[in-house]
Order: structure tokens, then sequence, then C-alpha cells
């Protein structure tokens, strides 16, 4: 009898045994998807919170050039804000030449309200070696050509290098200062920005010449 009874007892889990397994799989399963759902809900505003807003984008971050390949008399052009932004290597003659024309100019001493205070001077730049811009003429917002090699003198008499705007004839000197009797009613923008070190320049932001 007791033999009976033990494998009665033991027969009666082995007929429900396949539904008790199937609903423990499906339990587990379930639970399983739940809790993935859960990390995942968790997990979508934790990573969200690492880029940056809508907001941020629009208003631009700071960008840094590398300026150690830049030969004297070459322009590069970066990206800031979705604007056009150059940077200049002017040679020992550009400089010097700065202050021929000056009398040919509409802000000579750059005292328009429209850039940081270190560029209200001939050069408009923290070292006089390297001008830094925003390409972006001041009438309507086209982008002056850099000319130069003498091919400025086609536009100004006497003067080498500067910018033309083909769009409406506005004419920039190698400090980015606009001459009289052209559209544009303002010098070229110089936006914020900082030296790192002798190589690298930081635009965005504004500080001291190092």
């Amino acid at each position: 009898m007791s033999n009976v009874s033990v494998d009665a007892n033991q027969s009666a889990p082995k007929d429900n045994q396949p539904q008790d397994n199937t609903r423990r799989r499906f339990l587990t399963v379930a639970t399983s998807v739940v809790g993935g759902v859960g990390v995942v809900g968790a997990a979508v505003p934790f990573i969200a919170s690492w880029n940056p807003s809508a907001k941020a984008k629009a208003a631009g971050a700071d960008v840094e050039v590398d300026i150690s390949g830049i030969q004297p008399g070459q322009l590069i052009r970066v990206m800031w804000r979705s604007k056009p932004v150059w940077v200049v290597r002017r040679t020992p003659e550009t400089l010097a030449g700065l202050e021929k024309h000056e009398g040919q100019l509409k802000d000579p001493n750059s005292e328009a309200e429209q850039q940081p205070g270190f560029a209200q001077n001939r050069y408009r730049s923290l070292k006089e070696e390297y001008l830094i811009l925003v390409g972006i003429c001041t009438h309507l917002g086209c982008s002056p050509q850099h000319l130069k090699d003498g091919a400025f003198e086609e536009i100004v008499e006497g003067v080498p290098n500067g910018f033309f705007c083909p769009c409406h004839g506005s004419k920039f000197d190698m400090a980015g200062r606009v001459f009289e009797n052209v559209p544009a009613p303002l010098n070229l923008v110089v936006p914020p920005y900082q030296f790192v070190d002798d190589k690298t320049v930081i635009i965005g932001s504004e500080g001291e010449a190092v």
C-alpha cells in the first residue's frame, strides 16, 4: 500500500507538470519583458540627458581651431554657430600696410559697438599676426572673397590684399574694416575668441592673448 501511495503521489505532479512548466515559463518571460521595458524606460531619459538640447544646439558651442599649420598670408575657414569664420595669418608687410589707407575707411578705429573690446584697434585682434572674422558681409549677408597678392588692387588702388563682396561691391581691408562709398555700413564682425596656446584658438569664448 505504501508503495502504491508513493507512486500515486508522484504520478499526480507528472500529469500536471507540462501545464506547470508552461505557466512557469510564461511568468518568467512576462516578468523579464516587463522588467526590460522598465529598464529601457528609465534609460531613455538618462541617455537623452547626454545629448545637447535643441536650445543648446541653436546657441552653438565653442569651436577649437588648430592654427599651427596656417602659413603666412593663408586663410582658413571654420564653422561656428552656423556661420563661416575666417582665420588669417597676416604677413608683416600686410600689418605694416594697414595704416596707409585709413583715410579711406568708414570706421578705422572700430568705434561701432559690434566686436569685443580687444578688437577696437588698428589690427582688430588679440595677436596682430592672426585676424579672426565672421565671413559675412554686413550689408546683406553675402560672403566676401579674399583677394591677395595684388589682386585687391584692382578694387582699391594701392591696397594689395583685402576682402571683396561680389554681391554688391562692398570692400574691406585686412583688418575687416569697411571702405567708404560702399553699401556695407559696418566693419566685418570679430567674434569672441581666446588663445589656449600658440597653436590653438577657441572661438566663442572671449579671453586674453597668451
